[in-house]
């Protein structure tokens, strides 16, 4: 037996003393072993260190990365395109992921790639839905065979029974990658990836994967986000906006945004949040303005040139315009001011003042 006065004695000896005294018996709190610091020698492999000469040589040597939606995206970017539900991202994320596969621009945006297979992974659409988007009465769309899309089967008896885990939807995605030798891929959205990147280090884990995968195979990746509903439409859209944690876009090459119009509930607006290969093109004095028009089998954004962004959000002269009328609508439907208020997301005051005028 030990004579070291802060020897911990078992505990079957410590709910003996406790009882023989009468007290309540406590067990003592376990210590956690201290952790061990990392031997340096064995990290010496995960910086490449050279003069800066060496790295000039390096850069020299490598491809200049072309654009694949004009300033927007470039080659070997994982880009993030984020909006608000029903705004068009998916729309707009099938054209731009067809006009790659076919080696053709959209609108003026710059496309200098040549034609890539792109892998598509949607979680949003089912088959009817994705059907409807690209036919009409007479025909359908009739697309590459380089664009490639693949739809989420949750429900295929993985080991364990954890389709959703993240680990292995990554695995799944770079088994097919290899096995069609993709050299795009296009995530929507990441909402179903995630598992809450409301939580830094759950967002920083998936940005961790999704970079690694870009690295390991030289891809391009576009990942689709949603924002929560914006509370102040008067306010430029800007990173703050993104879903979950900024570690997103902290973590991201480039990353663009996709607006609606307070003037006009039709009409969208792409602005650039972020960008490493180019200077800032499409910023707040420079939106590019679009629609969605299905003018024959083919559901797209029509662009229809630039604006400034402050033309677009909600300001007194836009609430008169655009609010007024929906206003004047409700209260004739018999909706009270309050009921009016939740329905537009506005304030019960505004509601008064416009109901006034």
């Amino acid at each position: 037996m030990t004579d070291h006065p802060t020897a911990e004695r078992p505990a079957i000896i410590e709910q003996l003393r406790a009882e023989i005294k009468g007290i309540p018996y406590r067990p003592a709190k376990k210590r956690k072993p201290q952790p061990v610091p990392p031997d340096p020698e064995e990290s010496r492999y995960l910086f490449h260190v050279a003069t800066g000469n060496r790295w000039m040589e390096l850069g020299e040597r490598e491809p200049v990365p072309k654009m694949l939606f004009g300033e927007l995206w470039h080659q070997g970017e994982l880009c993030i395109l984020f909006a608000d539900t029903n705004v068009g991202k998916s729309i707009l994320a099938v054209q731009i992921g067809n006009s790659i596969a076919e080696g053709k621009r959209i609108a003026h945006f710059a496309m200098h790639a040549k034609p890539a297979t792109v892998l598509y992974i949607d979680f949003e659409l089912g088959v009817t839905q994705f059907y409807t988007r690209y036919t009409h009465a007479r025909s359908s769309y009739n697309f590459t065979d380089k664009f490639i899309r693949a739809q989420f089967t949750p429900n295929t008896g993985l080991p364990g029974g954890d389709s959703n885990n993240d680990d292995h939807l990554i695995a799944a995605i770079e088994y097919r990658i290899q096995q069609l030798k993709a050299t795009v891929l296009i995530i929507d959205n990441i909402s179903c990836l995630r598992g809450g990147t409301e939580n830094a280090q759950v967002a920083l884990s998936l940005m961790k994967n999704l970079k690694a995968l870009k690295n390991e195979y030289k891809l391009s990746v576009l990942v689709l986000a949603h924002t929560p509903k914006r509370r102040n439409l008067g306010l430029p859209l800007s990173a703050d906006n993104l879903h979950g944690s900024k570690l997103l876009i902290n973590f991201a090459d480039s990353a663009f945004a996709l607006g609606t119009s307070a003037t006009d509930p039709q009409l969208r607006y792409l602005k650039q949040i972020k960008q490493r290969n180019t200077a800032q093109i499409y910023g707040e004095d420079n939106v590019c303005l679009c629609r969605i028009t299905k003018p024959e089998n083919f559901l797209k954004m029509q662009f229809e040139g630039q604006s400034h962004e402050y033309l677009h959000l909600r300001t007194r002269q836009t609430n008169q315009l655009v609010l007024a009328p929906k206003i004047a609508q409700l209260a004739a439907a018999g909706y009270t001011q309050r009921q009016i208020s939740t329905e537009l997301g506005i304030a019960v005051g505004l509601v008064n003042r416009l109901i006034k005028k």
